[in-house]
């Protein structure tokens, strides 16, 4: 099938204003454990999220990173702190997340500004991860040039032999970002492209509740 012939009908639910919660992190919750108990297929992540950044010029770069928490109002995930998307943040605070869950036919799109987390955080976070992906964080200079496979791998027997029987410390250049959103909307797919557009703006220290035209 060509590329112009590809096309899904989404006719599984619909949403409406009085239907979702006042509070958008409440609703949020809801989506997420719907779309977590639902028949989840092998190869989807429910709290994979796009992540889109900025530089100050205005450049914009996208990549999947991994929701871990929501604390306080804001979603938070964690990665390198010299990373080109640190780099990004660390200029241009103003980022964007996307969650898609394509087996309930619906997305939520938030924007907002983000922040380190406290370093408590990050480390008791990188304390409950999997010792390779412990190994995995104090090994990759994220983002910057390498050799080749084999010098990474290297890294990783050097690493796995220095720390044998031991905690691995949470390395300085790692740890957590937090998003505080602006603007979260939540999109139920619907038949003929009249998907339903539920958006939660701040206002203060309250949220407006808005439909959005699909």
């Amino acid at each position: 099938m060509s590329l112009d012939q590809m096309r899904k009908s989404y006719q599984l639910s619909g949403l409406h204003e009085h239907e979702v919660h006042p509070d958008p992190f409440n609703q949020f919750q809801q989506w997420f454990d719907q779309a977590n108990a639902a028949e989840v297929p092998n190869w989807l992540e429910v709290n994979a999220m796009t992540l889109s950044t900025a530089s100050t010029n205005g450049a914009v770069t996208s990549r999947i990173v991994l929701l871990k928490g929501i604390d306080s109002g804001r979603f938070m995930f964690f990665s390198n702190y010299k990373s080109a998307k640190a780099m990004q943040m660390e200029a241009n605070p103003a980022v964007a997340l996307c969650l898609l869950w394509p087996h309930v036919e619906r997305q939520v799109r938030i924007c907002g500004h983000v922040e380190k987390t406290s370093r408590k955080i990050s480390i008791d976070y990188f304390r409950s991860r999997p010792r390779g992906s412990q190994l995995g964080a104090l090994i990759s200079n994220q983002s910057s040039t390498l050799d080749s496979r084999e010098s990474l791998e290297q890294s990783l027997r050097h690493f796995e032999s220095l720390y044998e029987g031991q905690d691995i410390p949470c390395p300085e250049h790692w740890g957590g970002y937090a998003v505080t959103p602006d603007e979260i909307e939540f999109w139920q797919g619907r038949d003929n492209r009249l998907h339903d557009r539920i958006v939660y703006r701040r206002q203060s220290l309250q949220w407006t509740i808005s439909r959005l035209a699909p």
